[in-house]
């Protein structure tokens, strides 16, 4: 009679390894070497941590564990062969091939086999596009569909979209062409190798079976290699199969309901692939055993959570056709013991709440604490805000290798090298990994220098442009930056000199092969860092990364353009995990999903339960469309919310338990999970999570707020004395002062301003630099026709100009400034240009008064006419009556008593703003505002410069000889650099001190 095959499963309340440690020394440490004599198989190498730490746990001094060994897709690994015995070479089989060698192949592949008809995949496209295929190749591996079958689907393709046909035919030429091509270099998918061990293991024990006990535990992956596996486990004389969580209370309708386990052509019903128990039902199925024949393991640990979790938790994920249950369930209050909520207003305030609960469980004796979140942003959050309190916890899933310092360096320099720009430059060579050591602040000084000369509009991109702007303002010693441009004039050369150099294969702008490019940024690379970017635990894998590839020996696209190399880059680093080496806090844990599986902690704190978090949110397929992954038998995507909705289970049955969410996640509003529904739809309000009795959610968002009430600042009044106020103003000063006083007091007194962007693209004020310097060299050079056209070839040449410039600016400048031309010609009768740029100034009862006209006109009678450019909207008249727009006739006082430049004083008779900009309504170019005065005043030129004299007296007397403050102005008419100064945002709107206790005396 054959014998029943051995399987347990461990209840899902229950701390899987702990429980099953106890359970394997109950049965086998009948001497100090029973259980080294056996072998667990494990899942994953967390796992393999996991149960280690159990038999510390468990068995005190001198206890010889069995030996373990790795199994599972996670790590696939050679760990395998710890189950066999020693082989003879006739038993050897290829070895697998590099992940990252294999990926650089199948770009090749994809390259060079595209479909007719169909636009061409290369570069860095393909080798994206390889690692969707990498991954298909393993699941034919995973399921054993053998690529004949993939032409039997054929006449199935007809009812699909034009794309996915185009992409059937494209993966069913490279699946027929790979085997051939990897054979070629003497070795095997990586997938088909563990295939080929496992089924080795499988055969060696059922002709053999081992004198030892061998137990498979933890093991959830159904493939069928590892089903085989199992069952063979399960079959042997000291075999047994352990499963976790496997919900042997399941009503027996609702384990049918999950579905068929194996095609049946006369149940065309899906499985229920999303329901926790799915995947263990499809094992047992492949195992050929049914759910009746488990029994449940024996042994618990101290470590469990309550048995009503259990039920309770198999009733929270009942198949949506069961969920009337929920109404004859009765008192959930066991099955939710211990367990509470907590909703934050966003991820930030969730990161701090989970720091406090983890925190706080440090200061009780021996308790443990875990955070477990699919989300690997709130991992390094909740980090970062352990970390305020001196407090090191590593996530134990790892980092991308791109977020890493080294990564991060390798991407910024790549971005870099595909499109200069001066703000990757300065990021780049302000760097923490670049001259790391003694020569750092040295360096970083010449890095802040560069960073004030390349501020402003103007700069011409590349190389020659941030030269050719550190030589300009190296000799004009008005310029801002001129001592650090003469500071930095030899660094400059020689970073740029070296740089250059290395990274010339992106200068040329032209495909390269990718390992050209990649020797081009390691170059740099050991220019900027040394060894420094190779040195730690993210150095090395990066290290590594570049000698696989390497290795590779030239495979992968033959070509990948600059520009898109960094894309490249980005995608094959976030597919490396750094994983952090041992130190971490020996009590706090950050667990990912994988890592989470088997282990407990005494708070599990589930963390980022929102929709596209947990579950996470899955891709599509760029190959396979869902129809066909089902008639291959594959596993449908919505498989790993499967196993998301069983990693929950396993934490929701701790003993104690807070989940937590936020509303708004990254800025923008988010939705609970799925999993957050179920449990509140089925227990209603939890209690909300506490710390030492006060909601863990305020003191969250309280916790970097200043205790007490706080106390808005009031308007600024500052009052300087006499001696600090200034002795000179110029024309445009004055419109400051009349608008803003604080301002004014801001730029001129504490002599602040506004750093320029760091940007080589023009903005606006570049743009109107830039006309004002057209119309000037114009008339320096003549005010001809063909100086105009010169200055016009000039401009359209102009290298600081972009793309966007070109093609949106330029096209509506041009007939502006041909508008101006032709004005200027249209009036040489009645007057003409005589001066530009000009500068004058004029002592006026002790204040030193200066001003720049933008051009100066003559007319037939020898009067001036003033005139200001405008690329914008020029000043109302108004406004000039209002005070607020003096400069134009504070000018003219200047050329009336004075003289502007080399001209004599004379009379102005006409002030005009210049609007060189396109009225689309109106149909014209350009306009002449003309500045009169206003009522009750003459509209004359004579006019504005006396009410310009009354507002210049006026303001003289309150700010610059008196010591009254300079308060800010009305919110429409001021600027906003000193917004942040004046400290706005805490009393605008509240009105003055003042005026507050004037109305509290009155009531």
């Amino acid at each position: 009679m054959p014998r029943s095959p051995t399987i347990y499963s461990i209840p899902v309340q229950r701390a899987f390894a702990d429980a099953l440690v106890a359970g394997l020394i109950d049965r086998y440490a009948d001497g100090a070497l029973g259980l080294a004599e056996g072998l667990i198989l494990l899942p994953s190498n967390r796992a393999r941590s996991a149960v280690q730490a159990a038999f510390v746990r468990a068995g005190g001094a001198g206890l010889l564990m069995p030996r373990l060994a790795v199994i599972g897709d996670a790590d696939l690994d050679e760990s395998v062969a710890l189950a066999l015995d020693p082989i003879d070479e006739s038993d050897a089989m290829p070895p697998a091939i590099d992940a990252l060698r294999r990926r650089l192949m199948l770009a090749a592949l994809i390259e060079k086999h595209n479909v007719p008809g169909e636009e061409p995949i290369v570069g860095a496209a393909a080798f994206q596009l390889a690692d969707g295929l990498g991954r298909v190749i393993d699941q034919l591996h995973y399921e054993e569909v053998a690529p004949s079958r993939l032409a039997g689907i054929e006449s199935a393709l007809g009812d699909l979209a034009g794309h996915w046909q185009a992409s059937w035919r494209r993966l069913s030429l490279l699946v027929d062409t790979w085997p051939a091509m990897l054979a070629a270099t003497g070795h095997i998918d990586r997938a088909d190798r563990r295939n080929r061990l496992l089924d080795r293991v499988s055969k060696g024990w059922r002709a053999a079976p081992p004198a030892r006990f061998v137990v498979a535990a933890g093991v959830t992956t159904a493939a069928p290699a590892i089903a085989r596996l199992l069952r063979t486990a399960a079959d042997l004389p000291q075999g047994m199969v352990v499963l976790p969580g496997l919900d042997l209370g399941m009503a027996g309708e609702e384990w049918e309901a999950l579905g068929p386990v194996k095609p049946e052509p006369e149940n065309p019903a899906r499985p229920l692939e999303t329901h926790p128990q799915y995947h263990l039902k499809l094992l047992l199925g492949r195992m050929g055993v049914s759910r009746d024949e488990v029994m449940e393991w024996p042994a618990s640990s101290p470590f469990d959570g309550p048995e009503a979790r259990a039920p309770f938790t198999s009733l929270l994920f009942a198949p949506a056709a069961y969920t009337a249950r929920w109404q004859q369930a009765g008192d959930l209050g066991p099955g939710i013991a211990g367990v509470s909520a907590a909703v934050f207003a966003d991820d930030g305030q969730e990161a701090q709440g989970i720091a406090l609960m983890m925190r706080r469980a440090l200061e009780t004796g021996e308790r443990t604490a875990a955070l477990v979140t699919p989300d690997r942003a709130l991992a390094t959050r909740v980090a970062a805000a352990l970390a305020r309190w001196d407090i090191s916890v590593d996530d134990s899933a790892g980092q991308p290798l791109g977020q890493t310092p080294p990564g991060a360096l390798l991407l910024a320099l790549a971005e870099f090298a595909a499109a200069f720009d001066p703000v990757r430059l300065v990021a780049l060579l302000g760097h923490p990994l670049v001259r790391a050591g003694e020569a750092r602040l040295g360096w970083l000084d010449q890095v802040r220098r560069l960073d004030l000369v390349l501020r402003g509009p103007g700069l011409v991109p590349g190389w020659g442009g941030v030269t050719a702007r550190i030589a300009e303002r190296a000799v004009d010693p008005t310029a801002r930056g001129y001592a650090e441009a003469q500071a930095i004039g030899e660094w400059w050369r020689d970073a740029a000199l070296a740089l250059e150099a290395s990274l010339a294969p992106f200068a040329a702008g032209v495909p390269a092969p990718p390992a050209t490019l990649l020797g081009a940024l390691q170059a740099a690379l050991g220019w900027l860092t040394g060894d420094g970017v190779w040195t730690g635990h993210a150095g090395r894998v990066l290290s590594e990364l570049f000698d696989r590839w390497a290795l590779a020996k030239g495979d992968g696209p033959a070509l990948v353009a600059p520009a898109d190399f960094p894309a490249m880059l980005t995608d094959l680093l976030s597919g490396e995990s750094v994983r952090p080496p041992y130190g971490g806090h020996p009590r706090l844990f950050i667990w990912g999903l994988l890592e989470a599986r088997l282990q407990r902690a005494d708070l599990m704190i589930l963390g980022g339960l929102d929709e596209g978090r947990w579950p996470q949110q899955q891709g599509p397929d760029p190959w396979l469309a869902p129809g066909i992954r089902r008639m291959l038998g594959l596993a449908a995507p919505e498989r790993q919310q499967g196993a998301a909705a069983h990693d929950f289970a396993g934490a929701f049955a701790a003993r104690e338990v807070v989940v937590t969410r936020a509303q708004r996640s990254g800025g923008d509003p988010a939705v609970a999970s799925r999993f957050w529904l179920r449990l509140a739809a089925l227990a209603g309000d939890l209690p909300e999570a506490r710390v030492d009795g006060e909601s863990v959610v305020r003191l969250a968002a309280a916790l970097d707020v200043p205790p007490g009430i706080s106390a808005p600042a009031e308007k600024p009044r500052p009052a300087p004395p006499l001696n600090a106020r200034p002795t000179a103003i110029s024309v445009t000063g004055v419109d400051q002062l009349a608008r803003d006083p604080f301002a004014f007091y801001a730029a001129k007194i504490l002599r602040l301003s506004e750093l320029d962007p760091l940007s080589s693209g023009p903005d606006a004020k570049w743009f109107g630099i830039r006309v004002h310097k057209f119309l000037q060299d114009w008339q320096a050079a003549g005010l001809t026709e063909a100086a105009f056209g010169a200055e016009l070839a000039a401009l359209r040449a102009d290298p600081a100009l972009d793309s966007l410039a070109r093609a949106f600016w330029l096209p509506r400048i041009e007939p502006s400034l041909r508008w101006a031309a032709e004005r200027i010609w249209a009036s040489r009768d009645e007057r003409w240009p005589v001066a530009g740029e000009v500068r004058g100034e004029l002592v006026v009862d002790g204040t030193r008064l200066h001003g720049t006209a933008d051009r100066v006109d003559q007319t037939v009678d020898g009067t001036l006419a003033i005139v200001d450019y405008k690329t914008g909207a020029a000043p109302s008249a108004k406004s000039t009556g209002d005070g607020l727009n003096s400069q134009l006739g504070l000018l003219g006082l200047l050329a009336q008593e004075a003289g502007l430049g080399d001209l004599a004083p004379e009379t102005v008779d006409a002030f005009e703003y210049w609007e060189l900009r396109r009225d689309r309504k109106k149909g014209i170019d350009g306009a002449v505002k003309a500045i009169r005065g206003q009522k009750p005043k003459a509209a004359t030129a004579a006019a504005v410069v006396e009410r310009a004299q009354e507002v210049l007296a006026d303001l003289m007397a309150r700010y610059l000889r008196s010591e009254e403050p300079f308060v800010p102005g009305e919110a429409g008419k001021r600027y906003a650099d000193f917004d942040q100064l004046m400290r706005r945002d805490e009393w605008f709107g509240r009105g003055d001190a003042d005026e507050r206790a004037d109305a509290e005396g009155a009531a």
